[in-house]
């Protein structure tokens, strides 16, 4: 089956079926005395064109949602390995912008990796500690499901760049530089009993707690944070579209009150997202 049809949920769930992964019930991997780690790779063409982001803002992106799954670990970051390929005919200050980008994240770059290629990729390990990590696979029936800020204004805002779009800068500036969630993460981590980052879209991402806890996730539309302005780009979901880099948990209601985090649904017995038609991002699909 070709990954087209497959999916990138589909061929780890394969990977995973044949022995060849395993730990995939957090966003990333939690070793002895909450050492945590987890990798990103943003690849030219596909997550980025260099026409509509500067090398700067790159490097900032690449930093944050990496550091978006150490929030959704409930982590402190320590340190960043970065590794490079790109053309030999690069100009090197173009590199340096790069990092300096990463360096406004905070976290330094402790090593890594360069090689030459036909386009640019950018891969970053994001190493953490975490007091506790929720995980994916601990919602139960009557939880709150919870988000940490608006949805859509990454999705618009890539939108806007495609369709050369002007007077919509805020939007620009959520595709381009996402926001870090790590004090909420911390927060969220000490009670939530399921955490994911928002990189796929709501549904998609949601529905990884869902199988993973062996609950159905009901999700009010209505109540989900939109971004502002986004309306006015186009009449398109864009809340459903991914890119967001908040945080969605599970939790017990009263925590939920407790940290005045917006309620967007709940968990309940049986499998599954509710509504099924909302659409999120796939690596290997297509998307229309």
């Amino acid at each position: 089956m070709r990954l087209s049809e497959l999916g990138e949920f589909g061929l780890l769930a394969e990977l995973e079926r044949r022995g060849l992964v395993r730990a995939l019930d957090a966003e990333g991997v939690v070793l002895a005395d909450g050492v945590v780690l987890t990798q990103d790779t943003l690849v030219e063409g596909v997550h980025f064109r260099l026409e509509w982001t500067s090398w700067r803002d790159l490097g900032y992106k690449a930093a944050a949602v990496n550091l978006s799954d150490l929030a959704a670990l409930g982590a402190e970051p320590e340190v960043l390995l970065v590794s490079l390929a790109l053309r030999p005919e690069t100009d090197a200050e173009r590199v340096v912008e790069l990092y300096a980008g990463i360096a406004e994240s905070g976290v330094p770059v402790a090593g890594g990796d360069t090689t030459q290629a036909e386009s640019l990729i950018v891969a970053v390990t994001a190493v953490g500690r975490s007091g506790r990590v929720p995980g994916r696979a601990g919602a139960v029936p009557g939880d709150a499901v919870v988000v940490t800020g608006p949805l859509g204004g990454a999705a618009a805002g890539l939108h806007v760049l495609r369709e050369g779009l002007r007077g919509f800068p805020e939007l620009v500036a959520r595709h381009r530089r996402p926001p870090l969630r790590l004090v909420e993460g911390r927060r969220l981590a000490r009670v939530a009993h399921a955490m994911v980052d928002l990189s796929d879209g709501i549904a998609g991402d949601a529905a990884r707690i869902a199988e993973r806890s062996g609950c159905r996730i009901v999700l009010e539309p209505d109540r989900i944070p939109r971004a502002p302005r986004i309306e006015e780009v186009a009449d398109l979901p864009f809340w459903t579209m991914g890119e967001d880099y908040e945080l969605l948990a599970a939790l017990a209601p009263a925590d939920a009150e407790r940290l005045d985090v917006t309620v967007v649904g709940h968990c309940a017995e049986g499998e599954g997202v509710e509504p099924a038609d909302l659409a999120g991002w796939d690596s290997f699909r297509p998307r229309g």
